[in-house]
């Protein structure tokens, strides 16, 4: 069996960078990594079922991955003929494991019975995780939710992980239906850390370094998995790490802001893209940014309603060069939403860009 990913600094608990649908790009690890790399990364979710085919731009991510930290694949489906196959085709690539996801909050994921789907099912998972242990010759994780619409299957599951030896479980403290706007119920990521031997990550509401210890310190946990605020704060992994080793945090500026902003922008540009396009998704990232720039979302409110990249970067030299020593904001302004009157779509372990807050 080969060994987990060890953290950068020996002895500190582990960050990894959850997988996020349309975020988790080979562009944007490469960003991330540029700013302060996790110990390691997982890929967005390769779609598994009757006629699937490893996605060509997901493998990208794996093949071509130059951030010096392990890639681990996930895979999202229920038909363990397939997933069998899925995971022998990504064994002819450089991955640092399988990662089976048990948690998307998206309904039009869990409808089709996978992702959070699968836990209304713990008979299922338990049969999956039998197939998918015995297909895994090297590392096997899984990425879960305490339930679907409450916590009645959480022990089966978390007993079916013991049980087939799971490398490493990372736990989202929410059930499916709570999504992301309800507390976090780290009482239960800590019942995991109890239950299971292997080692579990904190996922949810990890908002800043200073949450992640506190968290890592109230779950006993391993380590923690973050989302959504490392694209608010790429430097989140590094502001851990220096907290963990009780040295001085990485204070980020706005003017650190701006060249993240211009970064992200151009790695994740392609010429096939139209430029109006390009905009609006780097707005839907800046959507996240936003809520460490000013307390009453003014970045936000002009950044929206902006259409070209001349306009775009022009709002972003207005606020964030303006004061460019300003410190940016470690912890998201309360009140200041990343996209407001927005259903959240496809989370954390499945997340898309249109995911809305902490």
């Amino acid at each position: 069996m080969l060994p987990l990913p060890a953290p950068i600094l020996p002895h500190q608990p582990l960050t990894a960078l959850a997988p996020m649908q349309d975020v988790t790009t080979l562009a944007f690890m490469n960003v991330v990594a540029g700013f302060g790399a996790p110990d390691y990364f997982v890929t967005e979710f390769f779609r598994v079922h009757d006629t699937s085919r490893l996605e060509k731009h997901i493998v990208r991510s794996i093949d071509e991955n130059e951030t010096g930290r392990p890639v681990f694949a996930q895979l999202i489906g229920e038909s363990i003929p397939h997933l069998e196959r899925t995971v022998e085709a990504l064994l002819a690539h450089p991955i640092a494991g399988i990662d089976l996801n048990l948690g998307c909050p998206a309904p039009k994921v869990y409808k089709k019975n996978v992702g959070g789907g699968l836990l209304r099912d713990p008979t299922r998972v338990n049969e999956i995780l039998r197939a998918l242990r015995a297909a895994c010759p090297g590392l096997f994780t899984v990425k879960m939710r305490i339930g679907f619409d409450d916590t009645a299957p959480y022990e089966a599951v978390l007993d079916a992980v013991a049980e087939h030896g799971v490398d490493m479980l990372a736990v989202h403290g929410r059930t499916v239906k709570e999504g992301y706007r309800s507390e976090v119920h780290y009482d239960m990521i800590a019942r995991a850390v109890e239950r299971v031997p292997c080692p579990v990550l904190a996922n949810g509401n990890v908002t800043s370094a200073a949450s992640a210890h506190r968290i890592v310190e109230q779950t006993g946990a391993a380590g923690v998995m973050i989302g959504r605020h490392a694209i608010r704060n790429p430097w989140i992994f590094r502001q851990c790490r220096e907290l963990f080793a009780h040295q001085p945090v990485t204070a980020v500026k706005l003017a650190d802001v701006y060249d993240y902003t211009e970064t992200l922008f151009h790695a994740t540009k392609t010429p096939e893209t139209p430029e109006l396009a390009h905009v609006n998704r780097m707005k839907k990232f800046l959507n996240f940014v936003g809520q460490g720039v000013d307390p009453q979302g003014a970045f936000l409110y002009d950044m929206r309603r902006t259409t070209s990249q001349a306009t775009l970067f022009e709002v972003c030299r207005r606020h964030l060069l303006n004061d460019p020593e300003k410190p940016f904001a470690d912890e998201p302004y309360p009140g200041v939403i990343a996209r407001p009157n927005c259903e959240t779509t496809v989370g954390v372990g499945g997340c898309s860009l249109d995911s809305v807050t902490a």
